[in-house]
């Protein structure tokens, strides 16, 4: 089932569409894009997160091609300690936190390099799992700080799926397409009238006038030098 979850100027997050897809593919993102620009949508998205599902990337290139991307950051943790021994993980789960939590990208970037300076010699999966994204998992920097908490992970979307999977595991019988779609939407709906408000909700209007974001701060325009 692919999920789109969005957020209205006053914080509150929507569902936007969902369809039964095939094995997260191009096509079926793409099918699910047109859609809702088909049904109204006219303001290109400033950004999109997700986890690394290639088919929702490549589909939001083809028909959002400025949308800017940010790769969450639970399900990068999880797939760069995937790659760790056990006796590791912890200490490289503290680690990535520490990039993640960074104040500002510079010290976030300091960050990634210690990372991979320490575990590279015996861990390099793990390292070029990180490496390779560093630029799509810091993008949340150039939003609004207040904004940074949603916009690292794509946990609204998993709280979704969450209330789903609690309903559909204790269905008895197999299900049709249609009358399990009907389902989720109904228990999607159900559970959108307890989701809590965005953050810093009075920072949306200018995010989607284009004003730029320096590491969470809003950029100011330095004052003309007046000649002697």
């Amino acid at each position: 089932m692919l999920v789109l979850i969005g957020a209205t100027p006053e914080g509150k997050k929507e569902l936007l569409g969902f369809q039964v897809g095939m094995r997260e593919s191009a096509q079926s993102w793409r099918e699910l894009l047109v859609d809702l620009k088909a049904r109204g949508l006219a303001v290109t998205p400033e950004l999109a997160t997700g986890d690394g599902a290639l088919g929702f990337w490549k589909a939001l290139e083809a028909v959002s091609p400025t949308t800017r991307h940010q790769r969450c950051t639970v399900h990068k943790t999880a797939n760069v300690l995937d790659k760790l021994p056990k006796s590791v993980q912890p200490a490289a789960k503290a680690d990535l936190r520490e990039i993640w939590q960074a104040p500002d990208r510079p010290t976030a970037e300091a960050a990634i390099a210690t990372f991979a300076a320490k575990y590279a010699a015996k861990y390099g999966k793990a390292v070029t799992c990180l490496v390779k994204d560093r630029d799509a998992l810091l993008t949340f920097y150039d939003f609004p700080a207040e904004h940074w908490d949603h916009l690292r992970t794509s946990n609204p979307i998993e709280s979704v799926f969450a209330t789903v999977r609690h309903r559909t595991v204790r269905t008895k019988g197999a299900l049709s397409q249609d009358t399990a779609k009907l389902m989720v939407f109904k228990l999607v709906t159900a559970a959108a009238k307890t989701w809590r408000r965005l953050q810093g909700e009075n920072q949306l209007p200018k995010v989607v006038q284009g004003v730029t974001f320096i590491n969470g701060v809003q950029a100011t325009d330095k004052p003309e030098l007046n000649a002697a």
